[in-house]
């Protein structure tokens, strides 16, 4: 049925304002806060990255970037919330290896993909893991290490918190390495720390920052970083590639990235502004105090980064036949 002419000239008016809308709105973002989720609890190494870029950002783009730390899954709950959000830039998320390039694959229910569900923004940082060793364990090197794990299979025991980039390094470490080790689960890393120090588990893959103290004071012994330069937090610790393993890498990455359709234009003008925030000079101070390496990237870089990230881990995990529900 043919309608009036008024409705007719009234939809096409309001097609015509929708279709300007968005690239208005981009030229005015942002207008109000914006919400940065952080998919884990707050005090973690996670929630200081993303704080250190969302203070620098919120001057910069003359409105507050919020932290909300939302924990569950994994990171896979808060993950799946914001790849659902409005793609209008109001709405980020602290990307990173665990949720962009593990648990796509290692939770079958994940309800996200990264490389569909997504607007990558751009990289913050890597940071390096550390392979760490109770003082009783009679090892001083990895090359030590493999070599005593060898000649007792299956009785070097690790902790470990099912799924995380730790849990999956050290299996990768073991394959390449050629050794059996008996895992020892955690529901989280504080209480694997605790049997760590106490002796109760050997060794540990862990993230530098949390650990720096301890290798220090000789609490641990550290034997190697993921990365493929030495750690700044424990410069006397060699690289795995020094250590034995050449090729062998494990870093965590950091970034942003908004829901997929948010406006080309708004992805700039992030990017733009968090590349800015990670090379201030105190941003950049106060990442590498972390342990972090900084990093800077367009978009599309960022989107390599991923999708090479993603490919790596997510082989791993299918290779160790691991499903979460």
């Amino acid at each position: 049925m043919p309608r009036p002419m008024s409705l007719t000239i009234a939809l096409l008016c309001a097609a015509l304002i929708g279709g300007l809308a968005q690239p208005a709105a981009a030229q005015d973002y942002p207008t109000r806060s914006i919400t940065l989720v952080v998919p884990f609890p707050a005090g973690g190494g996670n929630d200081a990255l993303a704080r250190i870029v969302a203070e620098k950002m919120s001057r910069s783009l003359g409105q507050q970037v919020v932290v909300e730390n939302r924990g569950g899954a994994g990171g896979t709950i808060a993950t799946r919330a914001v790849a659902k959000s409005a793609p209008d830039g109001y709405t980020l998320v602290l990307s990173y290896t665990g949720t962009f390039a593990i648990n796509p694959t290692l939770y079958p229910n994940a309800g996200y993909d990264p490389r569909k569900d997504f607007a990558p923004i751009g990289p913050i940082a890597s940071l390096p893991s550390i392979l760490v060793v109770h003082p009783s364990v009679p090892v001083r090197s990895t090359t030590e290490l493999i070599s005593y794990a060898r000649a007792n299979p299956g009785k070097v025991n690790y902790g470990f918190v099912p799924g995380t980039v730790g849990h999956i390094s050290t299996e990768m470490f073991a394959r390449t390495a050629g050794i059996t080790l008996t895992n020892v689960p955690y529901k989280g890393n504080g209480n694997a720390i605790a049997d760590l120090l106490g002796g109760h588990v050997q060794m540990m893959f862990l993230s530098v920052l949390p650990v720096t103290g301890n290798v220090r004071g000789g609490a641990l012994r550290g034997l190697a970083v993921t990365s493929a330069a030495r750690s700044r937090l424990v410069p006397d610790v060699p690289t795995i590639s020094e250590a034995g393993l050449p090729g062998f890498s494990a870093d965590i990455y950091y970034g942003l990235a908004a829901p997929a359709g948010t406006p080309r234009a708004i992805v700039e003008r992030l990017n733009r502004d968090l590349r800015a925030a990670v090379a201030a000079d105190d941003a950049n101070q106060k990442l590498v105090s972390q342990g972090a390496v900084p990093l800077s990237s367009t978009p599309e870089e960022y989107v390599a980064d991923i999708d090479a990230d993603e490919k790596k881990w997510s082989a791993l995990v299918k290779s160790l036949n691991l499903k979460f529900e």
